[in-house]
């Protein structure tokens, strides 16, 4: 018997954000967009290159993630949202990021993941 998964994968290049160096700020931003996405945070880890530099970082889900790494001296960030099943709204999470970092969504590719199993 063979059983399909289906997983969608987004992302997304935004440009003209702000506090693109706040650490605090970036985690508010993944942990509201694993909130509207529909998704179960497990955890964040983010990393701060310093005042005035980028952050990096995941948000580790029970679907999969949402990832980040901001380039604040260009006002831009790059943004990776994974999650498996159909019932999450990715659409939703990218708009959370965006809007919390007062960035535009410059360019998005979506994904849809298939994996096929053997039960």
């Amino acid at each position: 018997m063979t059983d399909q998964y289906e997983g969608h994968h987004l992302i997304a290049d935004l440009v003209g954000g702000h506090r693109l160096d706040d650490v605090d700020h970036v985690e508010t931003c993944l942990r509201e967009a694993a909130a509207v996405a529909g998704a179960t945070l497990l955890e964040v880890r983010l990393h701060a290159f310093g005042p005035g530099m980028g952050v990096t970082g995941v948000a580790l889900l029970a679907e999969s993630h949402i990832s980040i790494h901001t380039w604040p001296e260009h006002g831009s960030a790059c943004v990776d949202i994974f999650m498996c099943g159909r019932a999450h709204d990715l659409e939703a999470a990218l708009g959370a990021i965006a809007s919390g970092l007062n960035a535009t969504v410059l360019q998005q590719t979506s994904l849809k993941r298939r994996f096929a199993g053997t039960a």
